[in-house]
């Protein structure tokens, strides 16, 4: 970092309330930066000293062109519909990632904001192909082709990021510089997406089988990697720095490719649950993941249930796709450390989670046969489609 200009920024975090946009603020924080938290909901934890809360929608261009005053960097973390039922809402998915960019794109140049860090995602490439060690050279995937609007709307957000970078900013302040990250999934202790629906399973029984190739490899990423990711890259779009991100796209992970069901083996079994042991074809559970989605089409409007699984994270689940860190770290200086769940595992521990030992109850004889039931069922209707594809 440069000492002789950090003292003097003010950044502004678009989805500054989320587990990774509050944890960036933080770290920006201690390093003397001035930090502005835009959410458009109100804070749940308490503000650090040398941190303010503004409260705002990035899909009002009002609010954040009000909130971008004396602001000269911004990092774009504020999105939606990343999984679970979020993932069906197609109207907010699209004000949020596409509007919401444009806005944030728009207000900078007005307020004369140099830089824009904008958080993307893996999906921009990835689409249920297989990818070993790919690059920033893939091209985006078919937007059209996208089995979920989030990954589509991030592929259009990200294009239009970076497309503004160049662009003249208002009142003769000069240009914008912008670029994007791309990172692989998030984990963390405190991480409020994922992780708790993965031990809300786990709690209520449902993680009783794996799925796919158990060779397959995907990616994750720690917080605090993220977070170092992400002030290089502002730091990268300096003009001390000969604006080397300027444009650009980079993957982020941990750098560890690992099958995604082993990853989490040590938050299972350090919470004591049996790990399981039966695995499905990976297109039976798709095909569970489309019935499910069509049931939440018909019937979300009267009762906005949680999927088990979306189709889009079956394919980020079950299929290999991981990536270089090569340019993050010759171009950025990315060097991630390296971290294990048991830091996670202890932050579930103390909030009293982890099984206890207990009865076999008429409730669980229940849920269990309903779900030996459902799988019957659907590996009948399953069958006949199966076997076509494989004559």
């Amino acid at each position: 970092m440069d000492p002789e200009n950090i003292t003097k920024e003010a950044v502004l975090i678009t989805g500054g309330g989320g587990y990774f946009g509050f944890r960036l603020g933080c770290a920006l924080c201690k390093k003397g930066v001035s930090v502005i938290l835009f959410d458009v909901g109100k804070l749940i934890q308490a503000v650090p000293e040398g941190v303010k809360f503004v409260e705002g929608d990035v899909c009002h261009l009002s609010e954040v062109e009000k909130a971008l005053r004396d602001v000269i960097c911004v990092f774009h973390i504020a999105s939606y519909g990343m999984s679970g039922r979020e993932q069906l809402n197609r109207k907010l998915i699209e004000d949020v990632n596409v509007r919401g960019t444009e806005n944030v794109i728009q207000a900078c140049r007005k307020a004369g904001v140099s830089r824009l860090v904008y958080t993307s995602t893996y999906n921009v490439v990835f689409g249920g192909q297989v990818i070993k060690n790919g690059d920033e050279s893939l091209p985006y995937f078919p937007v059209h082709l996208h089995p979920d609007h989030y990954s589509r709307t991030k592929s259009l957000a990200e294009m239009k990021v970076l497309e503004a970078n160049g662009t003249e900013l208002g009142e003769g302040k000069g240009v914008l510089r912008t670029c994007a990250l791309r990172p692989a999934g998030i984990y963390g202790p405190g991480e409020q997406r994922h992780l708790p629906r993965i031990v809300s399973y786990l709690e209520r029984g449902f993680f009783k089988f794996l799925y796919g190739d158990p060779h397959s490899l995907v990616e994750f990423v720690h917080v605090d990697n993220l977070v170092q990711a992400h002030i290089l890259a502002s730091e990268a779009l300096k003009a001390t720095n000969q604006h080397r991100a300027a444009g650009q796209a980079y993957f982020i992970s941990d750098g560890r490719p690992v099958n995604n069901f082993e990853f989490f083996r040590p938050l299972a079994e350090g919470l004591g649950y049996r790990f399981p042991t039966l695995r499905l074809p990976l297109t039976l559970v798709y095909f569970f993941a489309f019935i499910t989605e069509m049931v939440h089409t018909l019937v979300g409007p009267l009762y906005n249930f949680q999927p088990l699984l979306t189709r889009a994270e079956v394919y980020k689940t079950g299929i290999t796709h991981y990536f270089s860190m090569e340019k993050a770290r010759k171009e950025l200086g990315y060097a991630p450390e390296q971290f294990s769940l048991n830091e996670v595992v202890e932050w579930f521990k103390s909030r009293g989670h982890g099984r206890k030992l207990r009865n076999y109850t008429v409730k669980d004889l229940i849920r269990d046969g309903g779900l030996v039931l459902l799988l019957a069922a659907l590996v009948l209707s399953w069958l006949p489609t199966a076997i076509a594809m494989s004559v």
